[in-house]
């Protein structure tokens, strides 16, 4: 390396002048089709679980109180604003906004719980499709959703009554 180079390497970096933003002073209004964190209705939603059932990062939670509460709680945590819930929900109850500034010492400044009446059903017609064969090997037992520790858990067990789970084979040896 000569000292010529670096004084050419100089000379270039002067010529390409300011090439950073000047964000937290002066911003830019976000992209039209820009996904920021999820915003719930709790007007519109019908509490289906089609929000639930299709997060990938597991942060909607489910939770029937009764027969007629159902509880629908956003955490937020691993959120990655994909925008699967708002494109599965049929009544649109979901819509993502336009905040991107979403850091926060505390949690539960963007969590969102909506408690829900749950009416009888009257055949609405808007079923949601069985699971593919993959999501079908994730999705093994049965899903109970804890509320108080804010996370998804699958229960599932299988038992044998009286029989062993695997038979040894049996070697004569001389």
């Amino acid at each position: 390396m000569s000292l010529l180079s670096k004084i050419k390497e100089t000379l270039i970096c002067f010529k390409a002048g300011r090439v950073t933003l000047p964000y937290p002073r002066e911003t830019r209004p976000v992209p039209p089709r820009f996904r920021g964190r999820p915003v719930f209705d709790a007007a519109k939603c019908v509490g289906c679980g089609g929000c639930a059932s299709n997060c990938p990062a597991r942060e909607i939670l489910m939770v029937d109180l009764c027969q007629e509460v159902r509880v629908v709680k956003y955490i937020g945590r691993r959120c990655t604003y994909c925008g699967r819930c708002a494109d599965v929900c049929p009544e649109k109850a979901i819509t993502m906004s336009k905040e991107f500034e979403t850091a926060t010492n505390e949690i539960h400044d963007i969590q969102q719980e909506l408690e829900l009446f749950m009416g009888t059903c009257q055949r609405c017609g808007r079923c949601f499709t069985d699971a593919g064969p993959l999501d079908q090997l994730k999705m093994k037992g049965y899903r109970f959703d804890e509320l108080d520790k804010d996370r998804w858990v699958y229960r599932s067990a299988g038992y044998l009554e009286k029989e062993a789970a695997v038979r040894d084979i049996e070697i004569e040896m001389d």
